[in-house]
């Protein structure tokens, strides 16, 4: 049976899944990051008994995605221990011997909820996910938007909620003044002692969370107006959408007229965080008709 392949590359994990053309899905497994040699040959292993056609990596980053750069399908600037400068395309494709899409993990997500979730029937949309970390991604009809680089929206730079003025933040780069630095789920974490799945729902860390949420949404509708901005992660739960849209509302103070909220901003519909699997599976398809 020829097959699709999919990478989800993290920083913890990475996730490999094959599918049928139909995007159904026959095999998936989850191997540790270790170091990149003990890490690729275990994920190469995995797919060469399987007669795959071809595959789509979305990987942590920072990446390099210029396909004339020497460094193209590198791994380049990460603080994960032991990866930076690691070559991820170039193995695969020695080893399987089959076309590879290389773009990054929140990107592959932004595909695969305008493919299957929250984001079809769309021509443009924007994806955040809030975790561990913060990215986010944008498709326009079927391209991604990035220029030299991808986009590190996880870093953009937000106002600080007036309750959260004496909060340090968690980003080494950037301390409490990016997104990634107030808003993570490690920001959780450093102001309340808990993870915030040990937290009650109406906490009011949330509501930072909701704060800099919405106001990242409202920056990226007043610098791209996509049709939708979707939120995956798991920080952000659905419960959260009315606050998000609540504080996108009052960032705009009626300067851009905008289509109903409950439209423009919603939760990933792709179901237990497989947006990036299943855009990883489109990506790879599209691969193939090239």
């Amino acid at each position: 049976m020829k097959l699709l392949g999919s990478i989800e590359a993290g920083g913890t994990k990475f996730v490999c899944s094959v599918a049928n053309f139909d995007f159904e899905i026959i095999k998936s497994i989850q191997l540790p990051t270790t170091s990149p040699e003990e890490t690729l040959t275990a994920v190469i292993k995995f797919f060469e008994i399987y007669e795959l056609t071809a595959l789509a990596v979305g990987s942590f980053g920072p990446i390099d995605i210029q396909e004339d750069s020497e460094r193209y399908g590198f791994i380049t600037s990460t603080p994960k221990l032991g990866w930076k400068n690691t070559d991820i395309v170039g193995p695969l494709k020695s080893a399987l011997k089959v076309p590879v899409v290389w773009t990054t993990d929140v990107n592959s997500s932004a595909y695969g909820e305008k493919m299957f979730g929250n984001g079809q029937g769309t021509y443009s949309i924007v994806y955040f996910t809030i975790g561990t970390g913060i990215g986010g991604g944008s498709v326009q009809g079927n391209q991604f938007i990035g220029g030299i680089s991808h986009a590190e929206m996880g870093h953009a730079i937000v106002e600080r909620h007036e309750k959260d003025r004496d909060f340090l933040g968690v980003c080494p780069f950037h301390g409490n003044r990016c997104l990634e630095g107030l808003a993570s789920g490690p920001s959780i974490k450093a102001r309340t002692g808990r993870s915030g799945e040990d937290l009650p729902v109406d906490h009011e860390v949330f509501d930072l969370i909701a704060y800099y949420a919405g106001q990242i949404a409202y920056n990226t509708y007043v610098n791209l107006a996509p049709e939708r901005i979707i939120f995956g992660g798991s920080v952000l739960q659905s419960i959260d959408m009315t606050k998000v849209r609540k504080y996108f509302n009052e960032f705009n103070n009626g300067y851009v007229q905008t289509p109903d909220l409950d439209d423009l901003i919603q939760i990933s519909g792709v179901a237990d965080n497989g947006s990036a699997t299943f855009g990883n599976f489109a990506l790879a398809l599209e691969a193939l008709k090239k």
